[in-house]
């Protein structure tokens, strides 16, 4: 059983904590989520595709995201998760903050790391991922277009890139 910490809607924290999959979107509650960018010096993302098993967006491409776990903070569930579906190990300064953004019952929380490391190296999350691949701005915008992309993170993206953009990320 997963459990998250919960927030208000400024985040601030409610001492309580509620289990994955027991919370209802709109209900003023709120967990932290995190999604990391993981991009190579040749200014590719780095994909993962989700398990034909998982209960939302199988076979879907993503970036890689997870929710922080309850007594975890947001840096450190981003190392984990990175860690977990990647196998890609970053020390603290390799990590940067890029945003937060709001939505219905989490806050997202991107980070950005910059790595070259080929995708035949990449370790997948049994029952999490099952393939990653290094695509360009162009190719992950006909993925989206095409539906390739898991929601989220395309519903995300034109915000969350303009701005990796216009602060000098990319």
């Amino acid at each position: 059983m997963e459990l998250w910490d919960l927030y208000d809607d400024e985040r601030r924290p409610l001492g309580r904590t509620a289990e994955r999959g027991k919370m209802t979107a709109g209900s003023g509650l709120y967990h932290i989520v995190v999604m990391i960018i993981t991009m190579n010096s040749r200014g590719q993302l780095l994909c993962t595709l989700r398990s034909p098993d998982k209960a939302t967006y199988p076979n879907m491409w993503e970036l890689t995201a997870g929710s922080a776990v309850a007594g975890e903070d947001s840096f450190s569930a981003a190392k984990r998760e990175l860690f977990e579906e990647t196998g890609i190990s970053v020390a603290d300064d390799e990590m940067r903050y890029v945003m937060t953004v709001k939505e219905a019952s989490a806050f997202i929380d991107c980070y950005f790391v910059r790595r070259d490391i080929p995708a035949e190296d990449i370790v997948l999350q049994e029952g999490e991922t099952v393939s990653a691949k290094w695509v360009g701005r162009t190719e992950f915008e006909n993925m989206i277009a095409q539906k390739k992309i898991a929601f989220p993170v395309a519903r995300r993206y034109g915000q969350l890139f303009g701005f990796l953009m216009a602060e000098g990320f990319l």
